[in-house]
């Protein structure tokens, strides 16, 4: 592709951006590691939202989504669009109960929630894994990603386009996040989403006007499907055809269909899909001025995800199968599309837009990584009693390790995919450990450990002896599924052979955190102080409401998108209707302002 000055005038002005905001919040940055990594504590639901969008907003993400339905359809979706259960239930149950713990990262929750060695050990331990281990393959196959979208722009080579990734790109990223810390990651968040949206927009409208428009678009398709034979699927069915073989075009085995439904939200921790809450989406609730706050923003968060970003994403991947059909990698058919479609006039702010995306996850991964290796390893094991300036100078340096460790990774990684299959079969099985360690008082740091352990170590031995056959989504499917189940039997045989953890550390979390009392009776009854809160019933229901007011938007939407006026209207109007009942339970349950964090910090 062929950038003219004015294109790379706009790309320019991005970058100068970009590093203005680090430079813009940098003495706010560094009053504390509490400024540094949560924000002080004062960002607003709607900064902080926005900012997991984006950060979920990579730029390897149109690229997949475009694969999926390639290969599977619009229901090959699936496998992210199952994860929606996960992220509202952490709006109404797990939401509240991170802001009252008041921590600077989710890994210091091991030693609140447990006590003595093993808890101490949990905490560093998962610092180093998740801060250093699973944070560089996410950056890594990131920039893998981002490395096909240069050489295609540029014109360069492989190597050459990793080369602009790994000595420009990401250090330049790191140089504003060091600068800005979480604030300014957050504000230039909010740009970069703007920016990326305006882009997808744009490549889906010229991507379906190529194809001749809606109708001409789905009559096209339609002709694909009768050559490809009676065992193809609909391309542009939202669910799977369950009576289709395996093999059938545009459609997903039976059983990955049930795993991604019935175990997928509930058993895998995957980054910005934690049950529970976790990771960057646990330190974004941190760093919330309120309750109301954290929860708005997960549920912001979540019906933006889901909701709204699905469909440009969609039809450009729709165009892609009728203007491109015979790709050996679907992947790069949006790069292709964005490239051979777009206005030329628009070109620079399409590598804009790209390199915000890049940019956006980059710039999380590497604040959320240094929060962990500086307050959950350096501080608490190596210098604990420093200044507070030393360690956020300390959180800029491990910002620059992880950068130079994520250009390696990215270097060495294979495929995207690769990357992305590693890090879900790692965490397959310990997701119901970081649901139920807030309800059910018994779970201790002996659970934790277990069921890490045991998914590393049945995940890499099903590697290593390859005992399934099938398709690529077939073999998924019973791999995860396996590692799911040993890895619960393994926990929950860890947490009864082992001791409970001290009533003393027990009712000191009680006290702090205020759970429902249902799974904490014998620890309620020794703190008859604390007014309990039995909302859990509640919270469920609005949990279910608020998963079907964002099916039913997210469903509402792409069927106004295929020009099915009726059923949009009519599933729209249901997303209102429950969406009203989940903003009722909001106003009623849940206080505008909290003075929580005065206590612990």
């Amino acid at each position: 592709m062929r950038l003219t000055f004015a294109d790379w005038a706009v790309v320019a002005a991005y970058l100068l951006f970009t590093l203005l905001q680090g430079l813009y919040f940098r003495r706010r940055s560094n009053r504390s590691t509490a400024d540094y990594f949560v924000s002080g504590r004062r960002a607003p639901w709607w900064l902080i939202g926005t900012s997991m969008v984006a950060t979920t907003f990579a730029a390897d993400t149109p690229l997949v989504v475009t694969g999926l339905v390639y290969r599977n359809g619009i229901a090959g979706n699936w496998i992210w669009w199952s994860m929606l259960p996960a992220g509202i239930m952490t709006v109404f149950l797990f939401a509240r109960l991170w802001v009252r713990a008041g921590l600077l990262t989710d890994v210091e929750f091991a030693e609140v929630r447990y006590a003595g060695r093993p808890a101490a050990f949990l905490r560093g331990f998962r610092a180093l894994y998740l801060g250093l281990l699973v944070n560089c393959v996410i950056l890594g196959w990131v920039t893998k990603a981002m490395t096909m979208i240069v050489g295609v722009v540029l014109g360069v080579n492989e190597k050459t386009a990793l080369a602009v990734c790994v000595f420009f790109l990401i250090p330049f990223t790191g140089v504003y996040v060091a600068l800005g810390g979480l604030w300014g990651v957050l504000w230039t968040d909010l740009v970069q989403f703007v920016l990326k949206m305006l882009v997808v927009i744009a490549v889906a409208w010229y991507g379906v006007a190529a194809a001749g428009g809606i109708h001409a678009l789905v009559t096209q398709l339609a002709t694909l499907r009768a050559s490809a034979g009676p065992g193809a699927s609909n391309i542009l069915a939202f669910l799977p055809d369950l009576s289709r073989t395996t093999d059938s075009r545009w459609t997903i085995p039976v059983l990955t269909f049930c795993v991604y439904l019935g175990v997928q939200w509930w058993a895998f921790w995957y980054p910005g899909s934690e049950p529970g809450g976790g990771g960057y989406v646990a330190q974004r609730i941190l760093s919330a001025k309120s309750e109301r706050d954290g929860m708005l923003s997960v549920l912001w968060f979540n019906f933006a995800h889901y909701a709204l970003r699905t469909w440009p994403w969609v039809l450009a991947a729709l165009a892609v199968v009728v203007l491109y059909p015979h790709l050996a990698q679907p992947e790069s058919g949006y790069v292709l599309l964005a490239v051979e479609h777009l206005p030329r006039a628009v070109r620079g702010l399409l590598v804009a837009g790209f390199l915000a995306a890049f940019m956006s996850t980059i710039a999380t991964h590497l604040n959320w990584g240094s929060s962990y290796v500086v307050s959950d390893f350096y501080r608490r094991f190596v210098r604990r009693d420093a200044a507070e300036r030393h360690y956020v100078v300390a959180a800029r340096w491990v910002t620059l390790l992880l950068v130079a460790l994520g250009a390696w990774v990215s270097w060495e990684l294979v495929t995207v995919r690769a990357g992305w299959e590693i890090l879900l079969e790692l965490g397959a099985g310990t997701g119901t450990v970081y649901l139920l360690r807030w309800y059910w008082w018994r779970i201790n740091a002996w659970s934790e450990i277990a069921a890490m352990a045991t998914a590393l170590i049945v995940s890499l031995g099903i590697r290593w002896v390859t005992p399934f056959r099938g398709s690529e989504a077939a073999v998924f499917a019973e791999q995860t599924l396996v590692t799911t189940l040993a890895t619960t039997a393994v926990w929950v045989m860890a947490t009864f052979l082992t001791e409970p953890e001290a009533a003393e550390t027990l009712v000191r979390f009680y006290r702090r955190v205020r759970p429902d009392p249902v799974g904490w009776h014998p620890v309620a009854r020794l703190a008859p102080d604390v007014v309990p809160e039995t909302t859990l019933g509640r919270n469920l229901i609005h949990w279910l409401a608020g998963c079907t007011m964002v099916y039913t938007a997210m469903f509402g939407i792409g069927q106004a998108c295929l020009l099915q006026w009726r059923v949009a209207a009519v599933l729209l109007m249901a997303s209102v209707a429950f969406g009203a009942l989940v903003f009722r339970g909001l106003n009623r349950d849940v206080p505008s302002e909290s003075g929580l964090y005065e206590e612990h910090n």
